[in-house]
C-alpha cells in the first residue's frame, strides 16, 4: 500500500506533531542544501575544467553529470517514501548523510587526469562520481524528500513552495559564485568551505529527520489514498515538458558560446534563467499567465527560428545574447507553467518530481551525449525549436479534447491550435532548408565531444582560402594559390609578435618551435629545413583535419611533430624540449583556458625553453583584457615583458593581432630590432591578483 496523505486520528498518548519551529527548520535545510548543490557545480567544474582543455564542453557534461545525479536522487527520496516505512525512513537517510560526510572534502583525485586522445566524457563523469557524487544526490534528494515528509507531519499541508524556496537558494548561490565567492576564496578554499557547509547541511538534515521520524509517530494512522495516481499521458507529458526545457537550456548554452561568443560568463546566465522559470512557476500560478506567456511563446519560435537560419553573427553581440536570453525565459516559462498547472495531489509527490527529473535527465543526454555522437554539425537547437512547439500542441490538444463540444467559443480555439500546427510545419520546413544552405556548401562538416567544426573553401577580401572553423571561431585559413599557400596567414604574420620572435632568432640558426593549438597548423609554415616545430593540440579530430584538409604540416620542409593531449599535461611528462619560440596560442577566440595562462603554468614552460627563449602568448580577444595576467606571471618570475600589436593586411589574409611577448636575460633580447620599434608596454592593472592554479578570476580583466 503507497503511502498517504493522512487524516485526524484520535489522540494516542505520543508527543504532538511540531510546530512553527519545524517548519523553519525544514526551510532552512531546504534552502541550505539548495545553495549547496549549485555552488558545487562552478565550483567543481573550474577545479577540473585544466585537466580536460578548459573546453566549454566540460560544462556541459558536467551540467549532464548533475542531472543525472538529480535524478538518482529524486529516485532515491521516491524509493524511500514509497518502499521504506515512515519510522525508518529517518534512520537510513541519517546513515547515507554520514556516510557522505565521510567523502569530504570535494577535491578530485589527480589519478583523474587524462591520458590524451580519448573521448573525455566518460572520465569526467567518473571523475564527479566519485569525489561529488553521493554528497550531490543526497543533497538533490532533500527537496522531494522534506517535502514528503512535511505533508505528512502537517497532516497532508501543501510544500509546493518549498520548491521555489530551493529553486531560490540555486539561484543565490549560482549568481553568488562569480561575483562573490570566486573573487575571494582560492580553488581549495573554496572546496573546504564547500565541505564545512556541506557537514553543516548534513546537522541541519539529521535534525529534521529525527524531528520527522517523532512527527510521523505522532501523527494519524494511514489510510488509503483516494486520490488517483495520474494516467500515463500525463506522465508522458511532465517528462516531455521537463526534457524540452533541459535540452533548451544545453543547446541555448552551446549556441551562445559557440556561435555568438564564447565567454565562460555565458556558461551562468542560461542556468540562472532556467531556474527563474521554475521559482516563479512554482512559487505561484500568478507568474505564469497564458494570456502573456503563450503569444510570447509562439513569437519567440519564430524569432528563434529566423536567428538560426540567418546565423546572427558577434558584432551585434548585446543583441543577440539578450535576444537568445528572452526567448530561452519565455520558452522555459511556458514549460515550467505548464508543468506547475500538472503538478499532482501531494500524495504523488516524489513520483512528479521523479518524473521531471527524468525528463531532465533525457534533455540532458540527448545536447551533451547523443547530438555530438550522431550529428555532424549543431543541429539540436533547430530541432529543439520544432520539438518546443510540439509539445505544447500536444498538452493544448489534450485540453481541449477534455472540453465540453457545447462550451462557448471551443471552435474558435480549435481554430487557433490547427493554425499553429500548421505554422510549426512551416517552420520546421524552414528550418530544414535553412540548415540544408548553411551546411551544403562545406567541404567537411565533422563534430566530437570539443565541438563542431567545419572546413570551407571561400573568398576572403577577393582571396580564395580553405577555412577552418568552429561556430563563428575562424581556427585557420590557408590561401589555395600554389604561390601563396605558404604564406603565414590570420593572426600569424610575419609582423604578428610571433612571427618577428620565430625570425629573429632564424637569422642565427635552426630554431626550436613549440607551439600550444594546433588550428590548421599555420605557425609550422615558419619552419625551413632543419628547423623543428613541436605542436601540442587536444582534438584528434583538429589533428587529422590539419593533415588531410590542409598542407601546411604534410608539405613542411621541417620537421613537425604533433602531441595529442592537453598541452600542459604533456609538457608536464616531457623531458626539456629546449625551444627556441613557445607560441600559447590554445584559446579558442574568447574562451580562455585559465590553466595554461597561471603562474605554474609558466614554470612548466620555463623548463622547456632555452635561457634566451620567447614565450609568445597570444591574447586577441574582445572581452578579456588578458596582457596583464601574462605581465604578472612574467614579473612574478623575474621575466620581462613586450605587448606587440599587429596591423590586418588584406592582401596577405592577415589579421590584426595582440600578442605578449615573455623572455628573460632581463628582457635584452626586446632592445634588438624589430622587437624596438613594435613593442609597447603590456597593459597593467593595478587591484589584479596573479592568477594560479588555485586562483583566477575572470571579472577582473573584464574590458
Amino acid at each position: 500500500m503507497n503511502p498517504s496523505v493522512t487524516s485526524l486520528a484520535p489522540d494516542n498518548g505520543l508527543s504532538k506533531p511540531p510546530g512553527k519551529g519545524f517548519l523553519v527548520l525544514y526551510a532552512v535545510t531546504i534552502f541550505l542544501s539548495a545553495f549547496l548543490l549549485f555552488q558545487v557545480q562552478p565550483l567543481i567544474a573550474k577545479l577540473i575544467l585544466p585537466w580536460f582543455g578548459g573546453s566549454a564542453a566540460v560544462w556541459v557534461t558536467c551540467m549532464l553529470f548533475f542531472q543525472i545525479a538529480l535524478l538518482l536522487g529524486y529516485g532515491y527520496a521516491h524509493f524511500l517514501v514509497r518502499r521504506v516505512p515512515l519510522h525508518r525512513q529517518a534512520t537510513v537517510h541519517i546513515v547515507l548523510l554520514l556516510l557522505g560526510v565521510c567523502v569530504l572534502p570535494i577535491l578530485p583525485n589527480p589519478a583523474w587526469k587524462p591520458q590524451g586522445g580519448e573521448d573525455p566524457l566518460f572520465r569526467i563523469m567518473g571523475l564527479l562520481a566519485v569525489t561529488v557524487g553521493l554528497p550531490y544526490m543526497l543533497l538533490s534528494s532533500t527537496s522531494p524528500l522534506l517535502q514528503s515528509w512535511y505533508s505528512r507531519v502537517r497532516e497532508g499541508g501543501m510544500p509546493y513552495r518549498f520548491f521555489a524556496l530551493s529553486n531560490l537558494g540555486s539561484m543565490i548561490a549560482l549568481l553568488s559564485y562569480p561575483i562573490v565567492v570566486e573573487p575571494t576564496l582560492s580553488n581549495s578554499h573554496q572546496a573546504w568551505v564547500w565541505s564545512g557547509g556541506f557537514a553543516a547541511f548534513a546537522c541541519c538534515c539529521v535534525a529534521v529527520a529525527l524531528v520527522s521520524r517523532k512527527g510521523h509517530l505522532a501523527a494519524p494512522t494511514e489510510q488509503e489514498d483516494d486520490t488517483p495516481m495520474p494516467g500515463w499521458g500525463v506522465r508522458i507529458l511532465w517528462m516531455l515538458l521537463a526534457a524540452t526545457a533541459s535540452a533548451m537550456l544545453l543547446a541555448v548554452t552551446n549556441h551562445m558560446t559557440q556561435n555568438v561568443a564564447a565567454i565562460p560568463f555565458l556558461w551562468i546566465v542560461p542556468l540562472a534563467i532556467y531556474l527563474l522559470t521554475f521559482i516563479l512557476c512554482f512559487e505561484s500560478h500568478r507568474w505564469y499567465q497564458r494570456v502573456v506567456f503563450l503569444p510570447l511563446f509562439v513569437a519567440g519560435l519564430g524569432g528563434l527560428a529566423w536567428f538560426i537560419a540567418t546565423q546572427e553573427t558577434p558584432d551585434k553581440l548585446i543583441r543577440a545574447l539578450g535576444f537568445l536570453a528572452l526567448v530561452l525565459f519565455v520558452i522555459c516559462m511556458v514549460c515550467h507553467g505548464e508543468l506547475s498547472r500538472l503538478k499532482p495531489h501531494t500524495s504523488h509527490l516524489t513520483g512528479f518530481y521523479l518524473t521531471v527529473s527524468v525528463g531532465g535527465a533525457i534533455g540532458g543526454l540527448f545536447v551533451a551525449f547523443l547530438a555530438p555522437r550522431i550529428f555532424n554539425a549543431n543541429y539540436e537547437l533547430p530541432m529543439l525549436v520544432c520539438a518546443s512547439a510540439w509539445v505544447a500542441l500536444w498538452r493544448f490538444w489534450r485540453e481541449l479534447a477534455v472540453l465540453d463540444e457545447k462550451q462557448m467559443r471551443i471552435k474558435i480555439w480549435w481554430a487557433v491550435w490547427g493554425i499553429c500546427a500548421l505554422g510549426s510545419l512551416v517552420m520546421a520546413g524552414y528550418l530544414y532548408r535553412a540548415q540544408q544552405t548553411l551546411t551544403g556548401g562545406a567541404r567537411l562538416l565533422v563534430r566530437d565531444f570539443y565541438g563542431a567544426l567545419r572546413v570551407s573553401d571561400i573568398i576572403e577580401s577577393g582571396i580564395p582560402v580553405r577555412q577552418l572553423s568552429h561556430g563563428t571561431i575562424d581556427h585557420g585559413e590557408q590561401i589555395q594559390d600554389p604561390l601563396r599557400n605558404r604564406w603565414p596567414t590570420t593572426y600569424y604574420g610575419p609582423n604578428s609578435g610571433v612571427g618577428l620572435s620565430i625570425k629573429m632568432f632564424q637569422a642565427t640558426h635552426p630554431v626550436r618551435i613549440g607551439v600550444i593549438g594546433l588550428g590548421t597548423g599555420t605557425l609550422s609554415t615558419y619552419a625551413r629545413q632543419g628547423d623543428y616545430v613541436r605542436i601540442y593540440d587536444i582534438n584528434p579530430m583538429v589533428v587529422n583535419i590539419a593533415r588531410t584538409q590542409f598542407t601546411f604540416v604534410p608539405q613542411n620542409p621541417g620537421k613537425v611533430d604533433i602531441v595529442l593531449g592537453d598541452a600542459r599535461l604533456s609538457l608536464e611528462k616531457e623531458s626539456p624540449q629546449n625551444f627556441d619560440v613557445l607560441a600559447v596560442d590554445a584559446f579558442s577566440s574568447d574562451s580562455i583556458p585559465i590553466h595554461l595562462l597561471t603562474r605554474e603554468a609558466f614554470a612548466i614552460y620555463w623548463r622547456h625553453m632555452k635561457p634566451d627563449g620567447i614565450i609568445a602568448v597570444h591574447v586577441s580577444n574582445r572581452y578579456l583584457a588578458l596582457e596583464p595576467v601574462v605581465h604578472l606571471a612574467a614579473e612574478s618570475m623575474g621575466r620581462q615583458t613586450a605587448f606587440i600589436e599587429s596591423e590586418e593586411d588584406d592582401a596577405a589574409d592577415v589579421f590584426s593581432s595582440d600578442w605578449v611577448l615573455v623572455a628573460g636575460n632581463g628582457g635584452k633580447v626586446f632592445e634588438n630590432e624589430p622587437f624596438r620599434s613594435a613593442r609597447n608596454e603590456a597593459t597593467k592593472r593595478p587591484k589584479l591578483r596573479m592568477w594560479t592554479d588555485d586562483y583566477s578570476n575572470l571579472w577582473q580583466i573584464l574590458k
